[in-house]
């Protein structure tokens, strides 16, 4: 006699449902018909980039639409084929059933992650920074290793990543490293990784074969959307050009092509060397200062409290936000949500999903 599935599927029902509302469906569906309205507007494609970014609006709330519709639709076609199921006492279609039940609570946990990132540049892309702390050159190794698992992490998730900044350190690994993660939700996932890393293990560099502990801290910040206007004096620029010495590959080191600006107000510098060109490097280099300074802008409408990128800490001991032990045991653990691991061959191969999803859940259990 086959198993009834009922009671699981009624409580997939209920969180999807749930889902729902969390995510604005029927306030989603409304926006997206007015801006397809307005796109039928005379001289709506007069201006390009304005309509290409109403269209670009338009196909990401018509996908979260659609992946929401195929959600309760592949539920209803599991209740309907239980039903059936049940009734003709067939074990070929309960098997369908608990096949569906599996997939269909991935594309539940899938709309309850995307619930939680309701911030306004969640959805969208992320410059991640990565910069060794304490422990001198095994920190530059442990920035690199870091770096690595972030590429593998991005490309697992279908992301793309463009290297906007990678300096080798002075004998190994780097001494910083700056990319674009893009992608759906990128901002909203990585900002879980925004705090001090810890690394213990033997050191590679110590012929006595001694535990060192290292450091380095990662920084994430939101792609600021051109429409936002971020107030940028030039004359509060100062722009020098160099050699680049990254990964840009043949030819990258021939010419002036890197630029750092520095913005003399708040003394932040940006540097930007990956691509052959000036002027590509500039852009760069300028999309990343208008994300630094709408960070500082919006630090100071929150009275101090860090909003985008949350408490910032030196880079050291005590301040760790997850430490990763490869000697004398091997474990990684996150301070804040508990959640942990042996398998850290998985976690620098970049399975660190168990710690963003992880880090979500416990913030939002917390507010």
């Amino acid at each position: 006699m086959v198993e009834n599935h009922e009671s699981e599927l009624k409580e997939l029902r209920e969180r999807i449902e749930v889902m729902r509302s969390y995510l604005h469906i029927d306030e989603k569906s409304e926006q997206a018909s007015e801006l397809e309205k307005l796109s039928t507007e005379p001289g709506f494609w007069d201006d390009q980039e304005r309509a290409q970014s109403v269209m670009s609006k338009v196909s990401k709330l018509r996908g979260e639409i659609e992946e929401y519709g195929q959600t309760a639709s592949a539920l209803e076609d599991a209740e309907v084929a239980n039903e059936l199921a049940v009734e003709e006492d067939d074990a070929d279609l309960e098997a369908e059933v608990v096949s569906s039940l599996a997939e269909l609570r991935k594309r539940a946990d899938s709309l309850e992650l995307s619930s939680w990132f309701t911030g306004e540049f969640d959805d969208g892309d992320a410059i991640l920074t990565v910069n060794p702390g304490q422990g001198g050159l095994e920190a530059q190794d442990w920035t690199d290793m870091l770096f690595r698992m972030y590429v593998r992490y991005a490309e697992k998730k279908g992301w793309k990543v463009t290297l906007n900044d990678v300096v080798p350190g002075e004998a190994i690994g780097l001494d910083r490293a700056t990319i674009t993660v893009s992608g759906h939700n990128a901002y909203g996932m990585l900002r879980s990784e925004q705090g001090v890393h810890r690394l213990v293990r033997i050191s590679p560099t110590d012929a006595k074969k001694r535990r060192q502990t290292t450091f380095a801290g990662v920084e994430v910040l939101p792609v600021i959307p051109d429409d936002i206007e971020v107030d940028i004096d030039p004359g509060d620029l100062r722009i020098d050009v160099y050699h680049s010495s990254g990964h840009g590959g043949q030819g990258v080191n021939t010419t002036d092509s890197a630029v750092r600006i520095t913005h003399l107000p708040t003394g932040i510098v940006v540097t930007c060397q990956n691509e052959r060109s000036q002027i590509q490097n500039k852009a760069t280099a300028m999309g990343i200062l208008r994300s630094k300074l709408y960070e500082l802008e919006e630090e100071k409408r929150a009275e101090g409290l860090d909003e985008l990128r949350g408490p910032k800490h030196e880079i050291s001991f005590g301040s760790q936000i997850r430490n990763y032990v490869l000697y004398p045991y091997q474990m990684v653990k996150d301070l804040r949500s508990g959640v942990e691991t042996g398998n850290v061959d998985a976690v620098f191969a970049g399975d660190i999903d168990e710690f963003v999803v992880g880090y979500h859940r416990w913030r939002v259990s917390q507010s």
